[in-house]
């Protein structure tokens, strides 16, 4: 009689799977609370340690890592069959094993010594042991296969094609678990701080996506596995179709740019840079103020607060009448979501309350032919404040280029944003992202600017290599300028700001945004 081993941290849909082995005629062997649950279900069981011989020890670390099981697992069934009837081993042609929960223990607060507890030895190698020789042995980690497997074996047996899945799928998962470990023990450690000379992604597929960023392109969203600081995968969407892969990457940007502003602030962004961006105590005046800064591009765009949105917010929204992608906010009021339901197509999405006081984990990367782009998160950078200039910015001007120098982080490179005070804060009022060349992305933001950029402030996310850029700015009547400096030319990028009573802020951090 063929044996079948369930070992199962998750204990769902056990019956799905335990009757159909039971019904093929498998001998049941488990351990602990599995064995428990399936003799609940009215199922014959052999102990694990019945069939071994040996006790349980150690605090149940040492069950089933025996030669009783892992040669009834790994043996070839043609080139080790004398010696497995030498040595009194039965073949286990079924694993159906999943692991102990680290993820769950460590998310909920545990110490180093809980969560060394939770970290599976005997479980993982009994799943590596048996996806090896998946020829032989079925391997099944996932309940989700449960129901595949349980009608494969009341068919006609579970076919070539289905082994090697799940077997690909179980060697995932170890990776995945094994990656998991090894990053929170890091984090705990302090050594997340380095560059590893190998890393492992644990990643989870949250789910597929209709397409990428074209038709033709497949794509799908997947989370680190540790969503304890800014994640994406924290959302919580209240209507609205499923978000798309462009979505997704401006929503990223949209609420990077948001949470730069210390006070209540919105945000619309399109393809990933803002057309419109404004603080004021009153989201909905902030709304409008950046709705204003390119009220022609919004359409289609995404909207973010980085305060919770009520009723007027949304009638402001609803009057403006603009078609948006999505709303993102961290909280909406019952009221604003009731007044928000009418319009099936926006995807309303709320995020975490402790957005704006959490950091991303992990760090930011991209993906490139062959390998990826590890960097630090841009965070936390120095912030200068030299006066290179003759003329010092005036006070309203000052706030303004702080709210210019914080849009500007979210902004593609060469990036320029053009802003003005406001009767409530500030507003963005022209962009130019995305050049080749600084001075054409100048050129771009006052062209971009809804009203006279005459009077208002510009910041510069790098250097300017020339004076061609102020030059510019000056013909537009842009009366202060932040930026990094730094460039070999300073003096003469200086001496033009002077010539046209420009005051001019170096802040000694550039921010590109590729």
């Amino acid at each position: 009689m063929p044996y079948a081993l369930l070992s199962a941290s998750d204990k769902s849909d056990l019956d799905v799977i335990g009757g159909a082995l039971a019904s093929a005629g498998y001998t049941l062997l488990s351990t602990g609370g599995t064995a428990r649950v399936l003799r609940e279900l009215g199922l014959t069981v052999v102990e694990v340690s019945d069939h071994t011989g040996a006790p349980e020890m150690m605090d149940g670390r040492v069950k089933t890592l025996h030669p009783r099981v892992h040669g009834g697992i790994l043996g070839d069934r043609v080139r080790h069959a004398e010696e497995a009837r030498e040595q009194q081993i039965p073949w286990i042609d079924v694993v159906v094993a999943n692991l102990y929960p680290f993820e769950a223990v460590t998310a909920a607060g545990a110490g180093l010594d809980e969560a060394i507890e939770a970290i599976d030895i005997g479980g993982p190698t009994m799943v590596r042991a048996a996806a090896k020789i998946h020829r032989h042995v079925v391997v099944v980690v996932d309940p989700g296969d449960y129901g595949r497997v349980a009608e494969a074996l009341a068919t006609g047996g579970i076919d070539a094609a289905l082994r090697r899945e799940l077997a690909v799928k179980a060697f995932r998962h170890t990776a995945r678990y094994d990656a998991v470990i090894a990053g929170w023990l890091a984090d705990e450690a302090g050594l997340s701080a380095t560059f590893p000379e190998s890393l492992v992604l644990g990643l989870e597929r949250i789910g597929p996506l209709r397409y990428g960023e074209n038709p033709h392109q497949g794509a799908a969203f997947y989370a680190d596995a540790d969503r304890s600081g800014r994640s994406l995968a924290r959302l919580v969407q209240h209507q609205g179709k499923e978000l798309s892969f462009n979505n997704l990457a401006d929503l990223d940007s949209a609420v990077r740019i948001v949470f730069e502003h210390e006070g209540s602030a919105a945000v619309v962004v399109k393809h990933m840079n803002p057309c419109g961006c404004a603080t004021d105590p009153d989201p909905a005046s902030a709304f409008l103020a950046a709705l204003a800064g390119d009220p022609v591009s919004a359409y289609g765009g995404i909207i973010a607060f980085n305060r919770p949105v009520d009723e007027a917010t949304v009638a402001a929204i609803r009057g403006s009448r603009t078609f948006f992608e999505v709303l993102v906010a961290p909280g909406f009021t019952p009221g604003a979501l009731e007044r928000l339901a009418s319009r099936e197509k926006l995807r309303v999405i709320s995020l975490p309350g402790s957005w704006g006081s959490e950091r991303p984990r992990g760090r930011d990367a991209r993906r490139v032919q062959g390998g990826w782009l590890l960097q630090d998160w841009d965070l936390d950078a120095p912030v200068g404040w030299e006066i290179a200039t003759v003329r010092e910015p005036s006070g309203a001007e000052a706030h303004a280029l702080r709210f210019a120098w914080a849009t500007a982080r979210g902004i593609r490179s060469n990036a320029i944003a053009i802003a003005q005070i406001t009767a409530g804060g500030a507003s963005l009022n022209g962009v130019g992202a995305g050049q080749m060349s600084r001075v054409d992305s100048v050129r771009i933001a006052v062209s971009k600017a809804t009203c006279d950029p005459a009077g208002g402030v510009l910041a510069s996310d790098a250097f300017f290599p020339f004076p061609d850029g102020v030059e510019v700015a000056a013909e537009a009547g842009i009366r202060a300028i932040i930026q990094p400096g730094g460039s070999i030319r300073d003096a003469a990028v200086v001496e033009a700001a002077d010539a046209a009573g420009i005051a001019m802020v170096f802040t000694g951090t550039r921010h590109f945004r590729h």
